[in-house]
């Protein structure tokens, strides 16, 4: 069980001989200052504390004998590039003195002081086998829930003899910590491999910096400066309990029984180490104390992780699964775990294997004869019990059912189909459609990215009173890049409970399908016929079964390319796929353009369960659908009657730009002089059409009208009712005005307020009310 025993997953280090560092990159004893001699100030902000290195040099080697390794690395973020300085250090007496200096110089350098946990030899030997004692169990709390995990050794190895802040921080802010227990010895050769070992395993079982399995790791010193990314702190010792040391043996005893953190994954082998075979695994006896290359926790986890794989495989049942894991306990491990340990590790195990890679797909097993359901026709029709309630109704949706919503690319099917989906969740009708409560609804769409779909949710023009009742019934993923097979059916169900814990979803919706088809062993794709009623039978029904069999499920399916007339002919034939699929659903929604040049759409339902519904004109305005009335859609020359409508609206557009443009130039006119000036000009026609055309705008309230403006140097007018006023008007006086912000030369202009407005019911001139206050009376146009 050797090839257990290396579970080092370490970075490789830069491990040099003598020859290999370059003297630059040396700093010689001789250099650094004797016992009772100067220091040289630090230069930067924060000085090293000789102090504090000298309590850590105390408990890392107050035992050892020979040399500490020190390095000094540059720390990140400081633009410099520079290579690494080594120095070893005499454990002795002046090793506080010597290091303290060379911390001094490294501060100043923008270098951080590390060592070797661990005394060698000769000077220039660095590698994990030149270590020769160790007299300190240490680990590296570096990311996640720091103060969790100190909590935990504290409460499991006892307090440590040193903890200190790093002077890093996590991802949340806290300090990242080093915890150190000082031995009541030194440990050499064998207790060396074994001490290293319980580095690892404390590692693994907190979340700690698995890198400390290796013996030539190095470590920040206390008291030293930290200065990544130009921040300096101070590595400081935080607590200090000088007399507090461990028995190699008694400590080692209490990791063994020290259980991992929940939720942490159990300890493995490193990448490329060879493992024994499996019967070795689980037949080779492994003592406490690590005395066999590794400990009873890998031995334990090894087996169980097998046992788990095979029980969430279906190939034995969970009681066998158990039974086979206390076996393994009774028979290998020396001594014997007690069952309630036992427990605690397989169920954590069993949650990790489950969050990794899905609840197992469990099947039913096969039906007892005479279990399916069968009803006389007397006992049907002397059934008068309510009927269930729609889902969505009337029959869109119905408990147990399926809809299939299809539509060609950018018609706007998901974008439709998310606003029925928000009405629904909250209760509340959407076009014809009702939702007698409330509903619980996931959404798994596979097509809009993140911040594309909370841009679109968010450009909804809902109701406030809508979306308060929706805020946490409709549940939406993100694009999903997977397929709904035998792994994703596990993963959207744990993802659906996980949504909503206390009761069961009443919708599942899934756009596309195209994008998580999945067709079966054959591989075959959506428009193979056995392929379509495998996914819809083995995948979208099983994922229904196992969250909630009641649910109704709504498919979005993209369509073929027809033509207009074949799509109006029978719409449901321009689904894609295969025509299984229209044979399985309880209901189906086309959705169509008939007129590309057009904004409206159609929508067209057929239902199973009940009466077809009429088609629908709809259409988005203003940020929401509604349903537009089809009684004033022309029936015959629609072509013509589109141009005809374009025609007028340009010749509006033009009429309003022209009056503005010679107010600009310091002329008003009145309707007869306008339409003498343009007769037959910019596409108007002749005077009648355009007085015409000024008479609708003015009625629409495009157009007001000024009485008297010789306030601003214009002639007096006789017309009855006076010059022509459009929204925003400005009218050139001639002179000249300089640009407050631009300083430039620019012609001077005043604004011209109507007085008069034509009513739009009595045709009357009308004085107006605010001519601050623009009014429109157009019905077609918004408030």
């Amino acid at each position: 069980m050797t090839a257990w025993g290396d579970f080092n997953d370490a970075a490789p280090l830069l491990e040099q001989e003598v020859g290999d560092i370059p003297t630059a990159g040396q700093i010689a004893l001789d250099r650094l200052p004797g016992a009772g001699q100067p220091m040289p100030a630090a230069v930067g902000s924060i000085a090293p504390d000789i102090e504090q290195i000298a309590a850590f040099l105390d408990v890392a080697f107050g035992y050892c004998d020979g040399l500490i390794p020190v390095r000094g690395f540059v720390d990140q973020g400081q633009g410099l590039d520079t290579k690494p300085h080594n120095i070893w250090v005499p454990a002795d007496r002046h090793a506080a003195a010597s290091l303290s200096a060379y911390a001094t110089w490294a501060a100043r350098e923008g270098s951080a002081v590390y060592v070797i946990p661990g005394t060698v030899a000769e000077q220039g030997q660095a590698r994990a086998e030149h270590v020769l004692q160790m007299q300190t169990v240490v680990v590296d709390l570096d990311a996640g829930d720091v103060a969790a995990k100190l909590a935990h050794l504290v409460q499991h190895l006892g307090a440590p003899t040193l903890l200190v802040e790093s002077g890093g921080r996590t991802a949340e802010g806290a300090a990242k910590l080093h915890a150190w227990w000082r031995l009541t010895e030194p440990a050499e050769g064998e207790d060396l491999a074994r001490l290293c070992a319980l580095r690892g395993e404390i590692a693994e079982k907190v979340g700690g910096d698995l890198h400390f399995r290796s013996a030539h790791q190095p470590i920040r010193v206390p008291g030293t400066v930290h200065q990544k990314h130009g921040v300096q702190r101070r590595v400081m010792i935080r607590e200090h309990r000088p007399r507090v040391e461990v028995e190699l043996p008694d400590f080692a005893a209490a990791v063994a029984a020290m259980p991992t953190m929940p939720g942490l994954e159990a300890p493995t082998a490193a990448p490329g180490a060879t493992r024994p075979g499996l019967d070795a695994v689980l037949t080779t006896p492994v003592r406490e104390g690590a005395q066999d290359g590794w400990t009873r926790f890998q031995g334990a986890s090894a087996a169980i992780g097998h046992f788990v794989r095979m029980v969430h495989e279906g190939r034995i049942t969970g009681d066998e699964g158990w039974e086979a894991i206390c076996q393994y306990n009774a028979a290998c491990l020396r001594p014997v775990w007690p069952l309630d340990r036992l427990k605690v590790e397989a169920d954590s195990i069993w949650a990790l294997h489950v969050d990794r890679n899905g609840p197992p797909l469990l099947r039913a097993a096969a039906a007892p004869p005479g279990a399916i359901a069968a009803h006389t026709l007397g006992a049907l029709l002397d059934d008068t019990s309510p009927m269930p309630d729609d889902l969505i109704g009337p029959r869109l949706l119905t408990p147990g059912g399926m809809l299939v919503l299809g539509g060609a690319p950018k018609v706007g099917k998901s974008d439709f189909l998310i606003s029925l989906l928000v009405h629904a969740a909250a209760g509340a009708p959407f076009l014809r459609f009702t939702a007698p409560r409330p509903l619980r609804v996931f959404y798994l769409q596979a097509e809009i990215q993140y911040h594309y779909l909370r841009e679109r949710l968010q450009q909804l023009r809902l109701d406030r009173a809508i979306v308060a009742r929706a805020r946490d019934t409709l549940v939406v993923t993100p694009k999903l890049r997977m397929l709904l097979d035998d792994q994703g059916v596990p993963l959207v169900a744990a993802a659906i409970r996980t949504a909503f814990p206390d009761a069961p979803p009443d919708i599942i919706c899934i756009d596309p399908i195209r994008n998580l088809f999945d067709g079966g062993p054959a591989g075959e794709g959506e428009n193979d016929n056995a392929a379509m009623m495998f996914f819809l039978q083995s995948r979208v029904e099983a994922l229904r079964d196992q969250v909630a069999p009641e649910a109704g499920i709504i498919l979005a399916h993209h369509t073929k390319k027809l033509s207009k007339q074949q799509v109006k002919d029978d719409p449901f034939l321009s689904l894609s796929g295969a025509s299984a699929l229209r044979g399985y659903y309880t209901s189906g929604a086309i959705l169509f353009r008939p007129d590309e040049e057009q904004t409206e759409r159609e929508l067209h339902v057929e239902l199973r369960n009940g009466p077809g519904l009429e088609p629908m004109l709809v259409d988005k305005r203003g940020g929401a659908w509604v349903e537009l009335d089809r009684t004033g859609e022309r029936l015959v020359r629609k072509d013509i009657g589109r141009r005809l409508d374009a025609e007028r609206t340009r010749r509006h557009d033009v009429i309003l730009r022209l009056i503005a443009e010679e107010a600009e130039e310091g002329r008003l006119c009145t309707a007869n002089a306008f339409a003498s000036k343009f007769e037959n000009k910019r596409g108007l026609g002749g005077k009648d059409n355009i007085r015409e055309r000024i008479g609708v705008l003015a009625m629409k309230g495009y157009i007001k009208y000024r009485r008297d403006a010789r306030d601003l140097g214009q002639p007096y007018t006789k017309s009855k009712n006076g010059y022509l006023v459009v929204q925003d008007m400005l009218l050139g006086t001639g002179e000249e005005a300089i640009d407050p912000e631009t300083g430039e030369i620019i012609p001077a202009t005043v604004r011209v307020l109507p007085s008069h407005f034509q009513c739009p019911r009595s045709e009357a001139l009308l004085e107006v009310e605010n001519p601050e206050v623009w009014v429109l009376h157009d019905p077609e146009e918004p408030a």
